[in-house]
This record gives C-alpha cells, sequence and structure tokens, in this order.
C-alpha cells in the first residue's frame, strides 16, 4: 500500500499535478489498492504517466483474479459494503479521477482503470 501511494504521487508531481490534486489521486489510488487485497485477494497495478497534448495525466490499472463484483451498480452506490467499512470506496476513487472503468464479472476478477489529468 505505502509503495502505490509513493509511487502514484511521484508520477502525478511528474504530470505537474499541484497538491490538492495529488492528494486526490492517491487517496483514490489507496482506496482501489485496499479493495484489490481486501476483497481481490491481492493483484498488481500498472502505472503510467500518459499525455495526450495539452494535457498530461497518471492513468492506474489495478488487477485481480478474485471473485469479481456480483453487482457493480450496488457496489458504486455510497453506503454500500460488503465488509467493514463506509462503503465510499468505488464510488469516491470514480469521483476522485477523471476516467473511470469497471471491467469485472463474477469468478473472472476486476480490473479497475482511473485516469487524471491535469
Amino acid at each position: 500500500m505505502v509503495r502505490v501511494r509513493q509511487r502514484v504521487r511521484g508520477l502525478a508531481i511528474e504530470a505537474g499535478f499541484g497538491l490538492v490534486d495529488q492528494t486526490k489521486f492517491v487517496t483514490a489510488a489507496s482506496e482501489i489498492a485496499r479493495n484489490t487485497l481486501d476483497y481481490g485477494g491481492g493483484g498488481w497495478v500498472e502505472m503510467e504517466l500518459v499525455a495526450l497534448p495539452p494535457r498530461n495525466g497518471v492513468r492506474l490499472c489495478f488487477i485481480d483474479e478474485g471473485p469479481g463484483i456480483a453487482d457493480l451498480a450496488a457496489a458504486l452506490r455510497d453506503g454500500y459494503t460488503t465488509g467493514k467499512g463506509m462503503g465510499l470506496g468505488l464510488g469516491g476513487a470514480r469521483r476522485l479521477s477523471s476516467e473511470f472503468e469497471i471491467q469485472t464479472a463474477p469468478g473472472q476478477g476486476t480490473r479497475i482503470t482511473m485516469t487524471r489529468w491535469k
């Protein structure tokens, strides 16, 4: 978790994000990394600096081979949780990202791609 947060912050700085935008995206990444561990049984993250002039950004792709998300619409609803949390992780991360996509199916794992643009 700590390495993910540090690396995302480093990429956000490279992309030219200010402190507030760095913090927002690090928070979103932390939420999804935690979900990948807690619900996906672990996985990996691919990180990249992206440039589509005149914009710079950071794209993250979290991938796990866990059970998948059975009811994605419910999982994105604030307050919905299958664990002990407040149920703000997926929806909160989506709000803190410029682009957010989830690919999942029961028994197929989950792939979450999120991008934040400067």
